[in-house]
């Protein structure tokens, strides 16, 4: 009886060791979140986005993309990770996805089919890591007076040299855009995005 006793016991450890070390890290989370804001802000922006698509995009979480879309992307992006999927009024998909360090935003039709790449996706999604310790002052003062009881984890820089910075508390998280003077500009959505496996920092 001993000996079942310690098995379990055992196996129960191995079971639960296993579990945390798939856990996400927090400030990993925090990047997920800025990457698909970013990713996010930029597919709103593109060119191909404002021609083709009608409306604003509402983001959708890219699990429940289709299997039309999925299979497109794991044909063309081999290892893609989907940062932001989003849909507009006449019901095309806007998918902004990393491979490596390329990024890409495809759009789709309402059917799934590929209809174009986004033009200027690539530069504007992708995010230049900061040190926090280096922003300007003027950041961690908005942030302390505006955002009470979240704390300042992680931040970077877009291709137009504004600063996004990610804040987490233990209700979750928020992504800010400032200038590159440090004046905030707004509060970016989080969108759902895809929790694939990730290296931690």
């Amino acid at each position: 009886m001993k000996k079942v006793l310690f098995l379990l016991t055992a196996v129960s450890g191995l079971f639960l060791a296993s579990c945390n070390n798939q856990d996400v890290d927090p400030a990993d989370d925090v990047q997920l979140a800025m990457e698909a804001s970013s990713a996010r802000s930029a597919a709103d922006g593109d060119p191909v986005t404002k021609e083709k698509c009608k409306g604003k995009l509402t983001a959708i979480d890219p699990a429940t993309l289709p299997a039309t879309i999925t299979s497109y992307i794991n044909t063309n992006y081999a290892g893609a990770t989907v940062k932001f999927a989003g849909k507009d009024d006449k019901g095309q998909t806007v998918v902004g996805l990393t491979v490596g360090t390329t990024e890409t935003g495809l759009l789709f039709d309402a059917n799934g089919v590929f209809v174009k790449t986004l033009e200027r996706y690539g530069n504007k999604a992708k995010l230049e890591k900061l040190d926090i310790t280096t922003l300007p002052a003027i950041i961690s003062a908005y942030v302390t007076a505006n955002y009470a009881g979240y704390t300042l984890k992680k931040a970077g820089k877009d291709a137009d040299g504004n600063i996004i910075v990610g804040l987490k508390n233990e209700s979750g998280k928020k992504v800010l855009k400032f200038d590159a003077t440090g004046k905030f500009i707004e509060e970016l959505q989080v969108p759902p995005h895809d929790k694939g496996p990730r290296k931690k920092n």
